[in-house]
């Protein structure tokens, strides 16, 4: 008994060495990271396990103040400004929220290309991020820097108001909603829907008024939005999209920093991946009961079934090909990612399964 006292007395010494070195005044860089959401997203878990490692890694060399909200910045174009300019260190966006500034981070919305998290998660730890990051790197002047991408909500699903969706032709005729960017439109477009681009905040009511019929969401944002209230009954889980969260740093600041603290702030944001990997998936068992528990028809579609939406959505892939700004060196790199994934994975199935 008194052993194991000593060992947890031990471990609380050392977690408390690093806070105690940064309230002696050891502080030589504070991070400054904002996100646009709340404290109960994905974004808020991923941000909090980050500053606890960077602190305490750091031992109190670094200090990280988390701003959740729009306390700094609005929106996407104004965030990553800050962040170009060095008066903002971090900041999370969404595909959309940065392809104004980096159109090819769109990639990331092309339908059918990753079958599951491990292939996700994959992809996501591979040099796939890096190119990438060179890209935005070059684009923005050497200012913005991508550090990794995590998840922010799990998978895109298509659901609406009217009727269960399983081959393109329940798509017919149904209005849903999109964001202003061209890709989600164009996918709506090759699956025989009319998108409709409405502001988030007033999806809602758009729902109840019939201006939109679906959207395509995760499901821990379909049940925090409540959207179910507003007649959303139908979910298809097609799994389309990826919904992929790109975490911006100021590229001087960061450079700024000695190496071996480079090194924490590297692997702190390995660890913040990591925490927006788990969260959605512990978040969205509880939405998906809720969900069915409120009379909603959850369906999951065939392999034949999603291969038939997945032949149908790919004259987008040609789309972005043709129109986005980087779109052939980011897509070629993303499906040579997600062989090698699926080839590591097949290989380590071989191996599991006997």
């Amino acid at each position: 008994m008194l052993k194991t006292f000593s060992k947890i007395a031990a471990t609380a010494a050392l977690l408390a060495a690093p806070i105690a070195g940064w309230a002696d005044g050891h502080t030589e860089f504070t991070i400054r990271a904002t996100a646009n959401s709340n404290e109960n997203d994905e974004d808020y878990d991923g941000l909090v396990v980050f500053k606890n490692y960077v602190e305490a890694a750091s031992n109190g060399r670094i200090a990280v103040e988390l701003f959740i909200g729009t306390q700094l910045c609005a929106t996407g174009a104004e965030c990553l400004e800050g962040v170009s300019e060095g008066s903002i260190d971090v900041y999370i966006s969404t595909s959309g929220g940065a392809a104004g500034i980096f159109p090819y981070v769109q990639v990331l919305d092309l339908p059918y290309l990753m079958a599951n998290d491990r292939v996700a998660e994959h992809v996501l730890t591979s040099d796939f991020v890096r190119t990438m990051r060179d890209m935005a790197l070059a684009d923005s002047d050497n200012t913005i820097r991508l550090m990794t991408i995590g998840n922010t909500g799990g998978w895109r699903n298509f659901a609406n108001t009217q009727r269960r969706i399983q081959s393109p032709a329940d798509m017919e005729g149904l209005k849903i909603r999109t964001v202003v960017a061209d890709l989600p439109q164009e996918l709506v477009r090759a699956l025989g829907g009319s998108p409709t681009p409405i502001p988030w905040p007033e999806l809602f009511t758009s729902f109840q008024t019939g201006v939109v019929d679906g959207s395509k969401n995760g499901i821990t944002d379909i049940m925090g939005m409540k959207f179910p209230d507003a007649g959303l009954q139908y979910l298809t889980l097609d799994g389309h999209a990826y919904m992929g969260a790109l975490w911006w740093m100021s590229n001087e600041n960061f450079m700024a920093m000695p190496e071996d603290l480079r090194r924490v702030v590297v692997d702190g944001f390995s660890q913040l991946q990591q925490a927006t990997f788990a969260s959605p998936k512990r978040k969205s068992i509880e939405a998906y009961e809720a969900f069915v528990a409120g009379g909603g028809d959850l369906y999951v579609p065939t392999p034949e079934e999603k291969a038939a939406l997945a032949a149908a959505a790919e004259p987008v892939q040609a789309w972005f090909r043709e129109n986005v700004d980087g779109g052939n060196e980011i897509l070629d790199a993303l499906i040579s990612a997600v062989g090698d994934a699926e080839a590591a994975l097949d290989a380590a199935y071989a191996s599991d399964l006997n």
